[in-house]
């Protein structure tokens, strides 16, 4: 199992190396999930992949950010940039990056980034089918879930095992972005999640705010489970942090055992939150996971040493064999090979008739044994040496140098792989009708018939309350109105016979449409005979993540609701395409349930409010699996913008009903046909209008 390490400078990339890192992963350019770390200049990554590559560690990019139009194509050179400088593989969010790099770079392996927010067996399939090598999988798996994907995934799996845990599945986060313009999707998360929410009147504690995990317990059994890679968070760290997690995990492993309680107590120095947690991995969720960062004086003698070893070290060293031939008659020769096979060989002149000292077996071991200086490590030395010959010691130092040297450049030597420019492709006309009505609501109850009389042209309801509410779907039906089914963003395995059972449910009462918002349930869908309908969840920013989408055989999509208005316009509408115009925009989805956290019971139907520090009330409803979803305190509100949202091309625009009672539902439809003056109290514009950082 790989130990991966984070590196947020070239600094903690030595750190990493000479802790025993099998690889490294860091940024290079603005389109990383850490824009804010030091991350390298083209010169700065070339460097550092030449001294992984030499010290046997591999070197993956995270270029796992959202993209959009203007910004693919610079992505596409960075990566390409990062091929021809050795990089290993690269990690990807964007649906759209990952198909502009299958055609601008086919030869390098591309790996879906926890952003991607796969989570089940499904999900994985569907990143090998689009020329995915390696999935990080969502952190919220339990071992169970985690041994259940394993035994069956056509690609490696990685898993992170130490670091910060994000409240919201990787991915589906908004709560940064549409709060404070700093996109989390985009590599600027402000972390509003460690921030002090409360219940009552007042933000009185850290509802939000987990505690870091780690898995330093369970490295053997995510050994035994196939788990191809141990990932470490923490590319904003300090080196010495980098350094001191990275040991512990790596020897660890190495040794077949688990942390001291020594080196448990380092990792608590290193960085924590008052404490660790592996509930996830366990299976379990509940207050005891929650926890803030205290003020606590730097560990200065745990750093200092950790600085010390990895500014004056090398690590484990790699591992070479010299041989060595020194006979009569025959010029003399050395050679050495490394851990991967690699062999290089150097002769020498002929050696003479001894003088005075006949050269030895162990002089020869002596000699070619000093390596010191480099990053090489000897572990044996070979040596066929005549009695009665005598070689120059300084020859056979010369010999050594040599080989190791060409041994050296064998190590970095770039990889042969094709590159061609990124082209953009065909535009496509936006269409010029004005866009129709898609209803989306949240509760059966909502669906009047006054509504339906607004004919729209979709209504969709979550799969749990439509298959619960057959005569929802017989009183649209009899207007001709179409229904479609929404399926959960997040759905492990071990929840997929139940979503199976609401699916077939709705399908048997005619209903043959899915909203999806997640890769892990297309799978899921096709399978159970739905038209596939694209739900924000999926993170359309860019054309080529439509056209992607479209190849997958989606028929519609909605955009990111991340982009400001002229970014959907340029949107490339292969398929039809849709707007979110109203609605409380979801901003998290939760593993853990903060409303059972804060009563220690079910408490879903009553109204649940966290507030923030300024008063600010957000609802908090239930999410299928019992979990939680986060709304914003505004609703998004455009009915009285129709022109502005009319020119950007899209076919529907969506109403998200959610705690709209069914009088209010009707209103804001109407007002959205252009009757009445209905106005929230309070409103946002969304990010339509703004940038986002």
């Amino acid at each position: 199992m790989e130990i991966l390490s984070p590196a947020g400078s070239p600094e903690a990339v030595r750190a990493a190396v000479c802790a025993g890192a099998d690889a490294i992963y860091l940024g290079y350019g603005a389109f990383n999930a850490r824009r804010n770390a030091r991350n390298f200049t083209e010169e700065e990554f070339a460097q550092a992949v030449d001294y992984c590559h030499l010290r046997g560690v591999r070197v993956y990019l995270t270029l796992n950010t959202l993209t959009s139009d203007r910004e693919v194509g610079a992505a596409v050179e960075h990566a390409v940039q990062a091929s021809q400088a050795g990089v290993d593989a690269v990690l990807v969010q964007d649906m759209g990056l990952v198909r502009a790099l299958r055609r601008a770079a086919p030869d390098l392996p591309i790996h879906a980034s926890t952003q991607m927010a796969i989570h089940n067996l499904d999900g994985v399939k569907a990143a090998a089918d689009l020329g995915l090598t390696r999935v990080v999988l969502a952190r919220e798996l339990s071992r169970r879930d985690i041994a259940y994907i394993c035994a069956r995934s056509p690609v490696e799996i990685e898993t992170f095992v130490h670091g910060a845990l994000c409240m919201c599945h990787s991915g589906q986060c908004f709560m940064s972005s549409v709060i404070g313009g700093r996109s989390g999707n985009r590599g600027l998360c402000a972390q509003p999640c460690r921030l002090a929410y409360g219940w009552g009147d007042k933000a009185d504690g850290n509802p939000l705010s987990l505690k870091d995990m780690s898995l330093a317990g369970h490295l053997r059994e995510l050994a035994e489970m196939g788990v191809a890679c141990a990932k470490i968070e923490g590319r904003m760290k300090r080196p010495e942090y980098v350094w001191v997690v990275t040991k512990v995990y790596a020897d660890a492993l190495r040794e077949g055992r688990e942390p001291t309680q020594e080196e448990l107590r380092q990792l608590a120095h290193a960085f924590s939150r008052q404490g660790f947690t592996d509930s996830y991995f366990q299976g379990h969720t509940g207050p005891e996971m929650f926890g803030v960062r205290e003020n606590l004086p730097e560990p200065k003698q745990l750093f200092a040493q950790a600085r010390a070893a990895y500014e004056k070290g090398e690590g484990r060293g790699v591992p070479v064999k010299f041989y060595a031939m020194i006979c009569p008659g025959q010029p003399l020769k050395v050679g050495v090979e490394d851990d991967g096979g690699r062999v290089v060989t150097a002769e020498g002149p002929l050696p003479e008739v001894a003088r005075s000292r006949a050269l030895t077996v162990a002089d020869v071991e002596s000699q070619l044994s000093k390596t010191g200086g480099t990053p090489f490590r000897v572990t044996q030395v070979r040596a066929m040496v005549s009695e009665g010959m005598s070689v120059p010691l300084s020859v056979l130092n010369g010999l050594r140098r040599q080989v190791l040297e060409q041994l050296t450049q064998q190590r970095v030597a770039l990889p042969v792989r094709r590159h061609q420019p990124y082209q953009p492709g065909a535009r496509y006309e936006n269409p010029r009708q004005a866009p129709q009505l898609h209803l989306s609501l949240r509760r059966a109850e909502q669906l009047t018939a006054e509504l339906l009389e607004q004919k729209p042209c979709l209504v969709s309801l979550p799969a749990e309350e439509l298959a619960a509410h057959p005569e929802v779907v017989q009183r649209a039906a009899s207007r001709g109105i179409p229904l479609a089914v929404v399926l959960p963003r997040v759905c492990f395995d071990r929840e997929l016979e139940q979503l199976v059972t609401l699916l077939r449910r709705c399908r048997d009462l005619g209903v043959d449409r899915a909203l999806v918002g997640n890769l892990s349930q297309v799978a899921v869908a096709r399978r159970e005979g739905f038209a596939l309908l694209g739900d924000f969840g999926l993170q359309v920013f860019n054309s080529e993540g439509a056209k992607e989408y479209k190849r997958m055989g989606f028929s519609s999509l909605t955009a990111s609701f991340e982009l400001k208005l002229a970014q959907i316009r340029d949107l490339a509408k292969v398929v039809d395409t849709e707007l979110i115009a109203y609605g409380r925009l979801p901003l998290m989805i939760t593993e853990n349930c903060l409303i059972r956290n804060r009563a220690n019971r079910c408490s879903c139907k009553q109204e649940n409010l966290l507030i923030d520090r300024k008063g600010v009330r957000f609802p908090v409803v239930r999410a299928f699996g019992c979990r939680n979803e986060i709304l914003n305190a505004n609703k998004l509100f455009l009915a009285d913008k129709a022109q502005d949202y009319q020119r950007v091309g899209v076919r529907t625009i969506r109403l998200m009903f959610t705690l709209e009672s069914p009088a209010e539902c009707l209103r804001i439809t109407q007002r959205y046909r252009g009757e009445g003056h209905y106005a929230p109290a309070s409103y946002t514009r969304g990010l339509y209008y703004r940038d986002v950082e």
